[in-house]
């Protein structure tokens, strides 16, 4: 019996000491000035959930004039922090390559109220829908970590401007409104997350 309970007891704790080296793959290890000079040498890639927009799309009468087909789009609260990240990411000289981005109306608002660029959008990139035309969620899942893990076009960082299911389903994060992963490619077909920051957090880093 003591053998027994022995080797379940050391069974437990390689089980714990795995879980604890997983989790510590994936720690933060930049922030303030260390995280700014990294990004402004690029290769990161920073995956984004839109930012604040309200779940139910707006009628008629209160949707944006280019909301045409009145999808979700963000609130106030949306676009003002990110006009905020945008000034900030100017502030900072961050270098953005290439953005890819939902073709959702709100990750279009996001792309553009935080001016990071011209989007390119990648269907993988919505979220789930109904229907025969609707991405599988694994194809989103594989295109996100495929893409991740990608190196961005040199002394650039790539921006990947998506939804909360497909971040949780690839990372297992629970991203807030217009939370950022940043993450580094390790040129081997994977990536360690490095950073996460709130959308409220970028005007604090550019100071």
């Amino acid at each position: 019996m003591q053998t027994r309970q022995t080797g379940v007891f050391f069974r437990l704790a390689a089980v714990a000491a795995m879980t604890i080296l997983s989790v510590g793959a994936h720690a933060q290890t930049l922030s303030g000035v260390e995280l700014v000079n990294a990004l402004k040498q690029g290769g990161y890639v920073l995956v984004m959930r839109h930012a604040n927009s309200p779940a139910q799309p707006p009628s008629k009468q209160d949707a944006d004039p280019k909301n045409v087909n009145l999808e979700r789009q963000l609130d106030g609260t949306g676009r003002d922090t990110a006009r905020a990240m945008g000034e900030a990411v100017k502030k900072i000289d961050l270098p953005i390559g290439e953005v890819f981005s939902s073709p959702t109306f709100r990750a279009h608002e996001t792309v553009t109220y935080a001016a990071l660029g011209q989007q390119k959008d990648v269907t993988e990139l919505d979220e789930g829908a109904a229907g025969m035309q609707a991405i599988p969620e694994s194809a989103r899942i594989a295109w996100l970590k495929a893409k991740t893990a990608e190196a961005p076009r040199a002394q650039t960082n790539t921006i990947v401007v998506t939804h909360a299911p497909n971040i949780k389903g690839a990372f297992g994060i629970d991203a807030a409104a217009g939370e950022t992963m940043v993450f580094k490619p390790d040129g081997k077909g994977g990536a360690s997350e490095v950073a996460r920051l709130k959308i409220g957090d970028w005007p604090a880093l550019a100071k």
